[in-house]
């Protein structure tokens, strides 16, 4: 038998992979909230992959608690992900996967592109997710990790913050208003360059990338309950690297 994998965090995501892991044969152990980690370490001390499925919002206070024997097995999922993200936690080469499909109370997964992978954990990942159909693209290298990860920021934080505006889905938003859709990735584009050190983006990949994505759920709906959230971090992050970010001050200045 294989040795089994944590998944911390038993939510929607969560539930997908373990579905995932089992069908591949690899046996689960969930860690709850209010599970003691080093109970759960006794038991099993040499996992073959430590998950991380927990909220966005939990994600630095959880990596501050994983047992050290864990941590050479881990994998994030999270998104608006960056390596500043786990390299504050001393973690050097996490297994990191960038998620592209959708999975809401009540209802199946649903892919909108290929889920890009890398690390030393990504060939488990990518097996598990193959046995649900959810295909996973395995990545060469961090720089292309890197990448994939921008892209995936670039998506998500300007379809729910152009979302403010225009509602409605991102079909709408690209053919009715791709404008709007232009000046915020820019603008966004412009804080993720800072986030991963000011090196210069390529913008048109990174757009490209966003389009097939917005192709992939035409019907995806702009605006979920964070991007009012979304919003204010990008914000307190334009703020703190002294960006102009004109567009997003100005949606910003029309929510009040």
């Amino acid at each position: 038998m294989r040795k089994p994998a944590i998944i911390i965090g038993m939510g929607e995501m969560g539930s997908v992979f373990s579905r995932a892991l089992l069908r591949s044969g690899t046996p689960v152990v969930p860690v709850l909230r209010g599970n003691d980690f080093n109970e759960i370490t006794a038991e099993v001390p040499d996992p073959s992959l430590v998950l991380l499925a927990v909220a966005e919002s939990d994600v630095h206070a959880t990596l501050d608690t994983i047992p050290n024997a864990w941590r050479p097995h881990l994998a994030l999922l999270q998104n608006e992900l960056l390596p500043r993200d786990w390299e504050a936690h001393t973690l050097s080469d996490p297994t990191v996967i960038s998620v592209w499909f959708e999975k809401k109370k009540g209802q199946d997964y649903k892919v909108l592109v290929p889920s890009p992978v890398f690390g030393p954990k990504a060939e488990i990942l990518a097996e598990a997710l193959a046995t649900l159909d959810i295909p996973a693209l395995r990545l060469p290298n961090s720089k292309e990790l890197l990448f994939q990860l921008v892209r995936k920021n670039v998506y998500i934080l300007t379809t729910n913050i152009a979302g403010l505006l225009t509602d409605g889905t991102v079909e709408q938003l690209w053919f009715n208003h791709e404008q709007l859709a232009r000046e915020v990735a820019g603008d966004v584009m412009d804080i993720q360059q800072w986030l991963t050190g000011g090196a210069p983006l390529n913008r048109d990949a990174l757009m490209a990338g966003m389009l097939e994505a917005i192709q992939g759920d035409l019907n995806h709906r702009c605006k979920g309950r964070s991007a009012p959230t979304r919003l204010t971090n990008a914000i307190r992050l334009a703020d703190e690297a002294r960006l102009a970010v004109p567009k997003l001050r100005e949606i910003q200045a029309l929510q009040h």
